[in-house]
């Protein structure tokens, strides 16, 4: 869990697939509910999975809003139906996105950050669980 050292944020926002639900992902979100009063978290509709990943997630999209808005940390679940924050931040109004640190860097992630800047939202890199992922997840399942 992340130390908090600083003030919280009033409303934090991350998204995700948040396909085959896992440690990774609930590491992700509990160390956002950390740093903010309001936790928002998007959950990638099956159409924007589908268009940028080239495949649907096994979970229905449904099903993992559902799954989402049922943690604890979560305190609202929305629909995410394209991968623009500064889109979201002009209905969300976040203080904060926060997403894991194996983006940092990529170049997506380089003009969120500076979009998110123009309308004084801070991005907020979380760290990444290494050991697994919903990738990993499904290769264990094929080769087993």
């Amino acid at each position: 869990m992340i130390k908090v050292e600083r003030s919280r944020y009033h409303v934090g926002y991350t998204t995700g697939v948040f396909d085959l639900f896992h440690i990774g992902h609930l590491n992700l979100i509990k160390n956002a509910k950390a740093l903010c009063d309001h936790l928002i978290v998007g959950v990638n509709t099956d159409e924007l999975v589908k268009e940028y990943k080239g495949k649907v997630p096994v979970i229905s999209f449904e099903q993992r809003l559902e799954i989402i808005g049922s943690i604890k940390y979560v305190d609202e679940a929305i629909a995410q139906t394209n991968l623009d924050k500064l889109e979201a931040w002009k209905t969300l109004h976040f203080d904060a996105l926060f997403q894991g640190d194996d983006w940092k860097g990529h170049p997506r992630y380089i003009k969120t950050e500076a979009d998110l800047k123009t309308v004084h939202s801070d991005m907020i890199f979380l760290p990444y669980t290494k050991e697994i992922s919903t990738t990993l997840l499904i290769q264990k399942i094929r080769n087993e």
